[in-house]
């Protein structure tokens, strides 16, 4: 009897916290129409969560494609089909490994900077002082990063199959000696611009969405100390990087799983 007892109050704790974050969220998408009128706010907050990135993301995107071009060859080489490799490469990055590897780096990086700039906020009492002078915290601070973190993740995902695709390149190409036209060429006849690459966009969009809005929740939902903030950061990068791995196969199922 404990035990069920134990088990409906963790229950109800569970869907009360879904449901508030689920109001959470319609909050801030009801703030985006005010946000899109300051213009220069949204604008800084691309910056600052995409261009800010940039390093780590296109640093990472060159290893990944110096990597895969390698482990692909001496797969394929085994069973002579090495004129495959500039298409596996470029498929594997577009479709998966571009914006999964991408949207972890973003939690671990900008989420992490969102939880612990609106923590802070909330320490230090800003949130409240906005709220006393009747302005709304989350049109004010909170929908225009959920915008920057939006439009700048599918951005950094094509950046980084971008410069996996280069990196891959300069190993197959200039390192083992596969043929460059025929690296290129297969890439242009079987890489279907919407279904691989518009479909690999959407996914990048719908990861900023999720580490974004769990970013700007744990942040605002934090304790104000130094502990709350620290462990808010933690459980975003920690739900970010779930909830990605777990919409990254939903969504592969529906955009893939038909030819």
């Amino acid at each position: 009897m404990a035990l069920l007892q134990r088990l409906g109050v963790w229950t109800l704790a569970q869907l009360r916290g879904w449901g508030h974050a689920t109001l959470f969220f319609l909050d801030m998408l009801r703030a985006v129409p005010a946000s899109l009128r300051r213009f220069g706010l949204v604008v800084a907050q691309v910056y600052a969560i995409g261009n800010r990135s940039l390093v780590i993301i296109m640093a990472s995107g060159l290893a990944v494609g110096f990597v895969l071009a390698l482990q692909m060859y001496y797969a394929l080489v085994t069973y002579g089909a090495t004129e495959s490799l500039g298409l596996i490469v470029n498929l594997s990055l577009v479709r998966e490994l571009g914006p999964v590897v991408a949207a972890l780096l973003f939690a671990g990086r900008a989420g992490t900077s969102l939880t612990a700039e609106i923590g802070l906020m909330k320490a230090g009492e800003q949130i409240a002082a906005m709220e006393l002078m009747a302005v709304d915290p989350k049109a004010r601070v909170l929908a225009p990063r959920l915008i920057g973190g939006i439009f700048s993740m599918p951005l950094l995902a094509a950046l980084f199959s971008t410069v996996g695709i280069l990196g891959a390149w300069v190993v197959a190409v200039k390192l083992i000696g596969v043929d460059a036209g025929n690296f290129w060429s297969i890439m242009q006849t079987q890489v279907d611009v919407w279904r691989d690459v518009g479909n690999g966009l959407v996914k990048a969009t719908v990861f900023g969405l999720i580490c974004t809005v769990v970013a700007l929740y744990q942040g605002y939902e934090t304790e104000a100390t130094p502990e709350g903030v620290a462990y808010a950061t933690t459980r975003t990068v920690v739900i970010s990087s779930l909830w990605i791995l777990g919409s990254d196969f939903i969504l592969t199922a529906l955009m893939f799983s038909t030819p």
